[in-house]
């Protein structure tokens, strides 16, 4: 998914197995299209399986591991759903880092669905205003965030949405957080 080096808004998608496919897709797809270069950061480095309709989707490639990727490089963290992805990378501590690191810089951070799960273990939602899949509102809400039942949630540079039904609302904020020209998004 990485495109050349133009100058361009350089975005980082953190994922693994088990991500659900149309909220990685579907925003990368749309970043791309406006301008911006996605890189794809996997625990490992390693090509990662997408998870649709309740069983194993599409494989992609990693552009670097979790330990290659400096996030000093990148202008915006996209951290799509996933149940399988979400609940194993919540736990890891080096990527807990990597996405402390997006905040503590107040870069822009996207997560949709159950992206927002690691960023409860990282200790990042206290006093923010949220949105999220249903199933983990009440994690969010006993971490400290604001929860709100709507598709797509602004709280400063943090934009969250729900589900894959809300991917065009959420991957519209994600391009005009950046300044891209969001006509060219899906």
């Amino acid at each position: 998914m990485k495109t050349s080096d133009n100058g361009s808004k350089r975005v980082a998608v953190l994922a693994m197995d088990g991500f659900e496919q149309s909220e990685l897709l579907d925003p990368a797809g749309a970043l791309q299209e406006a301008g911006a270069s996605v890189v794809i950061v996997t625990p490992e480095g390693e090509a990662i399986r997408g998870w649709k309709d309740k069983e194993w989707g599409q494989t992609i490639r990693a552009d670097m591991s979790l330990g290659e990727a400096d996030p000093k490089e990148f202008d915006a963290l996209l951290l799509p759903g996933g149940v399988i992805n979400s609940d194993n990378l919540r736990t890891s501590i080096p990527a807990q880092d990597f996405v402390r690191h997006f905040f503590e810089a107040d870069k822009p951070v996207f997560a949709i669905c159950h992206g927002a799960q690691i960023l409860i273990d990282a200790d990042l939602v206290d006093g923010r205003k949220m949105t999220s899949y249903h199933a983990i509102s009440t994690d969010l809400i006993n971490a400290g965030a604001e929860w709100e039942n709507a598709e797509v949630v602004e709280d400063g540079r943090l934009i969250s949405s729900r589900d894959p039904d809300d991917l065009p609302a959420f991957c519209s904020a994600i391009c005009r957080a950046l300044g891209l020209n969001e006509s060219q998004s899906v």
